[in-house]
């Protein structure tokens, strides 16, 4: 195959990789009903007068599946990490024993279980969409090229499957986490 087929093939597997791991990125952000310290991936906390993700200024950990610790750097951060935890719209209550922080996760409703499996469904048709984006503008790419009809056939081959195959990832991936979430 010519070079520049190649190099095009390569960089739409490149962009395809990308939306997979967009997609896992935001199915983290998606709870499951077990805490994880995941969840508190976008709090930020006003640390001496900067905005600071949570994860910089205190130790996340679970200590079981219904439990979110946060032990903080400094115990003055205490009433600025609740802040930033109410302030981040989570839907969780801080509670502090002076020492740190514990956030009691509650189990999820069953209708709130359906939201964030149509909340993952959301996210993984965007990460299909983003795939398929890829495979128009290869083929775009492909028909600009200078090559036989032949080598053009071939190459749009290997974009299809390429599709085929991350679409199927997306579908795994999205399937795993729906068995995650109406999991209770």
């Amino acid at each position: 195959m010519s070079e520049e087929l190649d190099f095009i093939i390569e960089s739409t597997e490149e962009n395809m990789q990308n939306a997979i791991r967009h997609l896992e990125k935001q199915l983290l952000n998606i709870r499951a009903g077990k805490a994880s310290p995941a969840m508190l991936g976008s709090v930020m906390v006003d640390y001496y007068g900067s905005m600071t993700p949570l994860n910089q200024v205190a130790n996340v950990n679970t200590p079981d599946a219904r439990t979110i610790s946060i032990q903080p750097f400094e115990r003055g951060t205490i009433p600025n990490i609740e802040k930033g935890i109410l302030v981040a719209n989570l839907g969780f209550n801080p509670m502090n024993n002076g020492e740190s922080v514990i956030i009691s996760v509650p189990p999820l409703t069953e209708e709130r279980r359906k939201d964030l499996a149509k909340q993952a469904k959301a996210e993984a048709e965007e990460a299909k969409i983003g795939i398929r984006n890829d495979r128009k503008s290869a083929n775009n790419e492909i028909k600009k090229l200078e090559i036989s009809e032949d080598l053009a056939k071939i190459g749009e081959e290997t974009i299809q499957e390429l599709t085929d195959k991350y679409v199927r990832k997306v579908d795994s991936i999205f399937d795993n986490k729906e068995k995650e979430i109406m999991t209770v």
